[in-house]
């Protein structure tokens, strides 16, 4: 007879790796199955364009990565994990040549939006300077877990991070530059200005680059992946890839399931019928990766410098991008969240050659062709940029769904964040990690505290079925 083990993981992403690593630490037998070729799922790294061209699929950037408290609790510089910042995190162009910056400096970023916003900038932010580890640790878990490591300063943050993004960008700035800044970080949710909690996203993505920087891995987002596993085996875990999991039987026995999947996967999986029917999924983008002969040629001079680069830009032209995405408009002029993560790691392409990151928002489902408005948009702010595209690989919602199940019609959240489904999710519960199935769990960013690569869906996860083990 096959041995029992502890737990099995199916999915070998970020958090199903996070997962797999929290409870072999603590000594069980874990193994993990993953229906691909190679561990990452959205944290990849391919050739997709020309050879010696190295991609990210899906994340690239990753400002809660850096010093998420699921990584930053887990020896990866041991196993490979290097990260490595760009001149800035991130630079907001705007039509007149000049742009507004993320900087690491909250000083510098204030100075970029103009004598109006400097100051309410600094008074916005500069209360949680040197609080990162603190507030990352309250704010990305299940806000009903337990109390706050920093009552005071959850409370202070949380009457702001409550606020929409509309509401902050209405309130507290008076220019463009600000009030475009500000929409464009809150847009990383891909739900309206006006939800729930958006000026809160906002908020963390700034406090991430004055705190920790937007950085990307040396070697591409697989490096993430690479360094989990590796440390999983030192652990003694073992990971099976090009394994699909069809049914709970396709699976070794074992006393916990958790799946790094769509909640509707896992229900289809584990015999769950209709559990997740109610669970909604949010817009999709559309994907495009460049090999480019050049670095991409912004007017202005701070987006050069930038590893990150938001095309807006204006807070209405962004709101009404996603309001379009979300209601099922074909896009006209997107927003563009785009990365060149080439400038600061020479290692993703032949010597004197970049890489260039780019998606725009589409509706969930969405068929159509976004590369023309999309390329529109950036020369907008890159005259020439066409000219300097050597090969490009293009992913719209199908093609997105059929490289990664998770993403149920392009959705790469796992799910809508849209007013409180954000912190309510995949469904109201307790403990939104457990299943009516007790030996079966959920731990992909369906579940708290969403989308992004910080592994801290995995962590919380696996805290839940150690809770359930132990107690056995």
């Amino acid at each position: 007879m096959a041995t029992m083990l502890d737990a099995v993981v199916v999915g070998a992403g970020p958090n199903g790796l996070t997962a797999a690593v929290e409870l072999a630490r603590r000594g069980l037998s874990v193994e993990v199955f993953e229906a691909a070729d190679a561990v990452g799922g959205g944290a990849r790294t391919e050739e997709l364009t020309l050879p010696g061209f190295r991609h990210d699929p899906c994340s690239a950037v990753h400002p809660l990565g850096v010093r998420s408290p699921a990584f930053t609790a887990m020896p990866l510089e041991r196993h490979g994990l290097e990260w490595v910042h760009p001149d800035l995190p991130m630079a907001h162009p705007f039509d007149d040549g000049t742009a507004a910056v993320l900087a690491r400096s909250i000083g510098e970023t204030a100075a970029s939006l103009g004598p109006r916003d400097a100051g309410a900038y600094r008074r916005l932010l500069a209360p949680f300077r040197g609080r990162w580890d603190t507030l990352a640790a309250d704010f990305l878990r299940p806000q009903w877990d337990g109390l706050p490591r920093d009552p005071v300063t959850y409370a202070r943050f949380g009457m702001v991070a409550a606020q929409s993004a509309a509401l902050l960008a209405k309130t507290r700035f008076r220019g463009e530059k600000a009030r475009g800044l500000l929409a464009g970080l809150a847009a990383h949710g891909i739900a309206p200005l006006t939800g729930f909690g958006g000026g809160g996203m906002a908020l963390m993505f700034a406090l991430a680059a004055h705190e920790c920087g937007w950085p990307v891995p040396r070697g591409g987002s697989q490096s993430i992946a690479d360094a989990l596993a590796s440390y999983l085996r030192e652990l003694g875990g073992v990971v099976h890839t090009g394994f699909e999991v069809k049914h709970l039987d396709d699976l070794p026995p074992a006393r916990a399931f958790v799946f790094d999947t769509s909640p509707t996967a896992l229900a289809r999986i584990a015999g769950l019928g209709r559990a997740y029917e109610g669970f909604r999924y949010g817009p999709s983008v559309f994907k495009i990766d460049y090999a480019l002969s050049e670095p991409v040629p912004w007017t202005a001079g701070p987006a050069r410098r930038a590893g990150t680069v938001h095309v807006g830009p204006t807070y209405g032209e962004i709101r009404e991008a996603l309001r379009a995405a979300v209601e099922g408009d074909d896009p006209a002029v997107p927003f563009l969240i785009t990365a060149q993560p080439s400038l600061a790691d020479p290692t993703r392409a032949p010597e004197g050659r970049h890489t260039f990151w780019v998606y725009g928002h589409v509706p969930n489902g969405w068929e159509g062709d976004a590369t023309e408005v999309i390329e529109r948009q950036i020369e907008r702010f890159a005259p020439g940029f066409t000219d300097v595209v050597l090969a490009r690989a293009t992913a719209g919602p199908p093609s997105l769904a059929a490289r990664n199940a998770n993403y149920v019609g392009g959705d790469i959240a796992i799910g809508s964040v849209a007013g409180l489904r954000l912190l309510v999710r995949p469904r109201l519960a307790r403990v939104p990690y457990a299943t009516s199935h007790p030996a079966v769990y959920l731990c992909s960013s369906a579940t708290p505290p969403g989308p992004g690569v910080h592994g801290m869906s995995g962590h919380h996860a696996a805290r839940a079925v150690w809770r359930r083990l132990s107690a056995a």
